[in-house]
């Protein structure tokens, strides 16, 4: 008995391993998932190691001539108080993922916390745990972000709460959705006759088969908590001067704009490919976790 186990743990083992070196290798022959990972592997290489490869301290003002084009010694040029933006910018990206990860962290965590638990109790508890989320998904997400970042005062850490926040109803029903689904597969209802329990059959029969089309959410999703932080902090709910965060920089370049454009553009642009990089991995994951919508 004790070696049959121990067949059947090495042959799911096996299968598990196959199925992740199909999985990058679908991933990788995906052209765009491909640039997508160049362009958040740049940026995560970039956070790493902003401190080395700042030409200048990003907040010391002076270290060019004011509203100075971009040059061989500031080649994004200087903002209006003379700091180099090129440093600016490499600093920025450290903030820029960081917020990423963490309102996508709060979000996700919740979001599929709220799905498991009321796609599994069904009842009184799903009903009230779905209706709370329908009632936030009637407002929008900017509007979610706003009224929180009201409430605890304009501030980098107060907004990435706020976008978490605000996408928790997206996460908690794409979970939802798919725990029904999987509840109604053999593989569940074998461990439910079996006499499984409760944490067994949410953490060992759902949450696996449940992780995957969330990874893919939380993917793209990296992308639009970005752009929330973003926007708050040019609306000025957000980072707060003198910290480079790149919504900020946008903001801080308006009044610049016909003056000095690569101020506003520069930023802009960061913001732009980044986006860009985790919408395309997101869709190559998407793919390589379904090859069969690549070939029909």
């Amino acid at each position: 008995m004790t070696n049959l186990h121990a067949a059947s743990g090495s042959a799911q083992t096996v299968k598990r391993h196959s199925r992740v070196i199909r999985f990058c290798t679908a991933v990788l022959r995906n052209r765009a998932a491909t640039i997508g990972l160049v362009l958040i592997a740049l940026l995560i290489v970039i956070a790493a190691f902003a401190p080395w490869i700042e030409p200048y301290d990003p907040l010391k003002m002076g270290a060019g001539r004011r509203l100075q084009p971009p040059t061989w010694s500031h080649p994004f040029g200087t903002d209006e108080f003379g700091r180099d933006l090129l440093s600016r910018i490499i600093m920025g990206s450290r903030m820029t993922l960081l917020v990423g990860l963490v309102s996508v962290g709060i979000s996700a965590s919740c979001g599929l916390l709220i799905g498991l638990v009321g796609g599994y109790a069904g009842g009184w508890i799903e009903r009230i745990l779905m209706r709370s989320v329908d009632v936030l998904f009637s407002f929008t997400e900017i509007l979610i972000a706003l009224a929180t970042v009201a409430v605890l005062g304009p501030s980098l850490q107060n907004a990435v709460v706020a976008v978490g926040i605000a996408a928790i109803p997206f996460y908690a029903r794409v979970t939802y959705a798919q725990v029904i689904v999987e509840k109604n597969k053999p593989y569940f209802e074998a461990a439910v006759s079996m006499g499984a329990g409760t944490l067994r059959l949410i953490f060992r029969e759902l949450l696996p088969n449940v992780a995957p089309p969330l990874i893919v959410v939380a993917t793209l999703g990296m992308s639009t908590a970005i752009l929330g932080v973003a926007g708050l902090s040019f609306l000025g709910l957000g980072a707060q001067p003198p910290y480079p965060e790149w919504g900020l920089l946008l903001s801080q370049g308006r009044d610049y704009i016909t003056r000095a454009p690569w101020i506003t553009a520069i930023p802009g642009i960061a913001i732009a490919l980044t986006v860009l990089g985790f919408n395309l991995l997101g869709d190559g994951i998407r793919e390589g976790l379904d090859p069969g919508r690549s070939e029909r």
